[in-house]
């Protein structure tokens, strides 16, 4: 597994896996197969995929270090763009559809609404993260700072999750919430686990 994750064509093949999402749901707008409301279906379908793919950048380490699989690392970086692209995407959302596009509107509706105001604030997070990706930021900042820079996606995930489960309990739809918290928990508890244990029973 380990010699088939190296291929050359893994990468572009898991960058075209990652677009399906978007192909998916542009290709639903344009043939209005969306249902009846096809602005709230791209809102809430994007705002999913954003989650989705925070799952899996989540659970790439782990995953790494269960299955001895330490190449997985090679496409953390590409996943974690992904998350801010999807991300990307529901802001557009919410900005075209909900607010016409008007900027004014837009900049006093966020303080406004706190579910709004959590998810911008992800968002910016998440644009930083996305910003200071690229290996010469790396290189720029040093190893430490960029580690303690990037630990910011643990304040992503309940920012994240509170602005789901506040988008969800305008119509007490709570099961989807659980099961995102669910995961994203344990993905957190199992780094907690791994940040307390003995640095030598650590896995490399």
């Amino acid at each position: 597994m380990q010699k088939q994750l190296l291929r050359p064509w893994v990468k572009p093949l898991l960058f075209v896996l990652c677009l399906l999402p978007f192909a998916w749901l542009l290709n639903g707008a344009v043939a209005n197969t969306l249902g009846a409301n096809p602005a709230e279906a791209l809102l809430r379908k994007t705002g999913d995929w954003t989650l989705r793919f925070l799952c899996i950048v989540l659970a790439v380490t782990p995953l790494r270090q269960f299955f001895g699989l330490p190449v997985l690392a090679r496409f953390r970086r590409m996943l974690g763009l992904y998350v801010f692209f999807y991300a990307c995407l529901h802001l557009l959302c919410y900005a075209w559809f909900d607010m016409g596009l008007e900027w004014d509107d837009i900049v006093a509706d966020i303080p406004k609404r706190p579910f709004i105001l959590v998810g911008f604030l992800t968002w910016l997070l998440l644009t930083v993260l996305a910003a200071t990706s690229p290996k010469f930021v790396l290189k720029a900042l040093g190893g430490r700072r960029w580690q303690w820079l990037h630990r910011a996606v643990y304040v992503v995930v309940p920012l994240a999750l509170l602005h789901f489960f506040w988008m969800r309990a305008g119509k007490n739809n709570f099961a989807e919430v659980a099961l995102y918290a669910a995961i994203l928990g344990l993905l957190m508890l199992w780094r907690v686990w791994q940040a307390m244990r003995p640095a030598r029973a650590r896995p490399a």
